[in-house]
């Protein structure tokens, strides 16, 4: 890897170095340059005029963003940034940085966020089971609910559970997975 305005990410391996370097990374291109992408970072194919499939490029992308908190769930964090950006950051850079600036307590959350997380107690649950289960399929509720989900990611009171079974996005109370980063700040 040359450095990080010029890597050249081929492999998870060289995924995982690179996030370690840069502490905080987009998952994807961010049109308002706040921070390094992953996205631009890695020299794979994009898909070919008349290819089927997504391609080498965004396949990687994608699967690595689940992978690395999911093989290594003590260096990586994947979550959303409060604009709702995707990213990839180390565990270290979470629990000094991101967590202490960014966590709202539950009680500061809007009612159907609060309602989202109580299900969330009983059991980790998909995005799509989730919103099937309180009702949530049609618009407008489903744009209530995608608002409210991301409002529990971004003030970090749920999380994508560290899985390499999950296929689909599977939501666990940040605290499930993330105790030790809670107990910093806890009274």
């Amino acid at each position: 890897m040359d450095s990080v305005k010029n890597p050249r990410i081929r492999t998870l391996e060289e995924a995982k170095a690179y996030v370690l370097k840069v502490k905080v990374c987009g998952i994807f291109s961010d049109n308002e340059g706040r921070m390094v992408c992953l996205w631009d970072a890695v020299d794979l194919p994009e898909r070919r005029p008349g290819e089927k499939g997504w391609g080498q490029k965004i396949t990687a992308v994608w699967t690595w963003k689940n992978e690395l908190p999911a093989r290594w769930p003590d260096k990586f964090f994947y979550g959303k940034l409060p604009r709702g950006l995707a990213v990839l950051m180390t565990v270290n850079h979470l629990r000094k940085n991101h967590y202490p600036k960014t966590h709202l307590p539950l009680r500061q959350c809007s009612h159907l966020a609060r309602r989202i997380f109580a299900r969330l107690k009983l059991d980790p649950m998909t995005t799509a089971a989730l919103r099937k289960e309180l009702s949530m399929t049609e618009r407008p509720a489903r744009t209530h609910f995608e608002k409210a989900l991301l409002e529990l990611q971004t003030t970090l009171n749920i999380s994508r559970r560290n899985s390499l079974t999950d296929k689909n996005d599977t939501w666990v109370l940040f605290s499930e997975q993330h105790l030790d980063v809670v107990r910093l700040l806890a009274p």
